[in-house]
């Protein structure tokens, strides 16, 4: 029961549920790649364990670095390490067990992969900086959430190509602009302690504009990628989708009603990643083109 119990409390910390948002993105770049190359079992295992690593890291590392600045928000001052629930030495052996599980991942891989592991560390700790420094931390963020499709598209072809970076564009934006969103709700408390947001150097009418236009940007782009892929209707039906579900999600919150941002974050979001990796699965599967998918 200690041990269920450890993992519960871990899992909050690090919000596993937001997972949600990278992995099926991943699964994505996964399934592009499988129009080139063959994906086997021991691949995409690895994939999940360089994905949960890294993440898992990343989130450590961002409450670690954020525990004083948490403990002073009321929103988030009963997060685990704030109140105690877990202490600094346990995190930091929580970040260095996860980090070599990302590392050993790429190693498991591929050259490239193990070659990268170490700067996408570099790059993901760096995010937990930028807000004291940058109001384009959520382009940071959207950055390292983007990565995710690429990555998986390097752990199988082994290297760099236009979809799975025109991919990126499409996860970037759309994480950037759900994180402004986000971020309304601690746009007092950021000016009142110096973090830097847009909300907070824009205000939230502004703001939230910028999350329209990048949102916008986000479709725009997974329209290219349907076109650059030679995707069929049912890609453009899931398109679609995403995009009223994307426009209720602005319809949910305004500048002066903020009490529907932890619905439109998680759960719309959450249907927006699963709608768009199962869309490009079945278009691919359907007209036949993914040359072998789980080989030995």
């Amino acid at each position: 029961m200690c041990f269920i119990h450890a993992v519960g409390t871990y899992g909050r910390m690090i919000k596993f549920s937001h997972s949600v948002f990278a992995l099926p993105f991943a699964f994505t770049g996964i399934i592009l790649a499988s129009i080139e190359s063959e994906v086997s079992f021991a691949q995409i295992f690895w994939i999940i364990v360089a994905m949960v690593g890294g993440r898992s890291a990343a989130m450590g590392f961002n409450r670690l670095v954020d525990r004083f600045i948490d403990k002073a928000n009321p929103r988030t001052s009963d997060r685990e390490l704030p109140s105690g629930k877990v202490s600094p030495i346990a995190v930091v052996t929580f970040i260095i067990f996860s980090s070599l599980a990302l590392i050993g991942a790429a190693w498991a891989l591929n050259p490239l992969c193990f070659y990268l592991s170490p700067l996408v560390l570099l790059f993901l700790f760096f995010y937990s900086y930028t807000k004291r420094f940058t109001w384009g931390s959520h382009l940071i963020l959207g950055i390292c959430l983007g990565g995710a499709p690429l990555g998986a598209w390097l752990a199988i072809t082994g290297y760099f190509a236009l979809d799975p970076l025109l991919l990126c564009v499409v996860v970037m934006t759309w994480v950037a602009g759900f994180d402004v969103i986000y971020s309304c709700q601690d746009r007092d408390h950021d000016l009142h302690v110096g973090l830097y947001s847009m909300p907070s150097r824009f205000g939230i009418s502004t703001a939230l504009l910028i999350a329209r236009a990048l949102h916008v940007t986000s479709v725009i782009t997974m329209i290219v990628v349907g076109i650059k892929v030679q995707m069929s209707w049912i890609y453009g039906l899931v398109v679609c989708m995403i995009s009223f579900v994307l426009i209720w999600e602005h319809l949910l919150v305004g500048p002066r009603d903020l009490e529907k941002v932890g619905f439109a974050f998680l759960n719309l979001n959450a249907i927006i990643s699963i709608a768009y990796f199962v869309g490009v699965l079945v278009d691919l599967v359907a007209s036949n083109r993914i040359q072998q998918l789980l080989v030995y």
